[in-house]
């Protein structure tokens, strides 16, 4: 019985693992695609002489890294729940206060009004 549990408890704990890397993974490409994407918009913005364009690239930018902040802590979500260590709790809070400022000051950019 015990060892049908720990072989039961090991599974869960690889299957986790892979998950944590799979959703790691997901936030290093999504940061690389938002990269990519705001300099596609401030390049080509650029070229067609508006003004705005680096403005809107950025706040491109910005919804990527809000998105990956949300992946990476889900990933850290699931490594401390299979083992948490105080060291896995504080980065996990960490992100937490990071992702928490970057979505308050983003979503206070995007409803401000614009200059006309």
């Amino acid at each position: 019985m015990e060892s049908s549990l720990a072989l039961a408890e090991g599974a869960v704990i690889a299957v986790v693992q892979w998950l944590k890397l799979i959703v790691e993974a997901a936030s290093a490409a999504v940061i690389g695609i938002g990269v990519f994407a705001s300099f596609a918009r401030w390049s080509t913005g650029l070229l067609r002489g508006h003004d705005e364009a680096f403005g809107e690239a950025r706040l491109k930018l910005a919804r990527y890294l809000a998105l990956a902040l949300e992946l990476a802590l889900g990933a850290d979500i699931l490594a401390t729940a299979i083992a948490p260590t105080w060291d896995q709790i504080g980065k996990l809070a960490a992100i937490a206060v990071i992702r928490t400022a970057l979505n308050h000051f983003l979503r206070r950019e995007l409803e401000e009004p614009r200059p006309a």
